[in-house]
């Protein structure tokens, strides 16, 4: 009987060691996974700054072509 509970505690032992190999397996992958999302996060904020600085840059540029045409309608009248 004794070799019987050993044997089925060897078997359950085995199980949950293959079992925590597994989730370790699926953690290093879930990092790497992080590791990638936090690069293409860094590379899309980097992205974003670029955008709002061209834009910044339009803007600027439309108000002086604004304030150009407004003096020159002032003049003109």
């Amino acid at each position: 009987m004794s070799l019987e509970l050993l044997s089925q505690l060897e078997s359950k032992v085995q199980a949950a060691l293959d079992t925590i190999e597994l989730l370790k397996m699926e953690l290093d992958e879930e990092r790497q996974n992080n590791a990638q999302l936090k690069q293409e996060q860094q590379q899309l904020v980097e992205q974003k700054q670029e955008l709002e600085q061209q834009l910044q840059q339009w803007n600027s540029k439309v108000n002086t072509m604004l304030d150009r045409i407004n003096q020159e309608v002032k003049e003109a009248l």
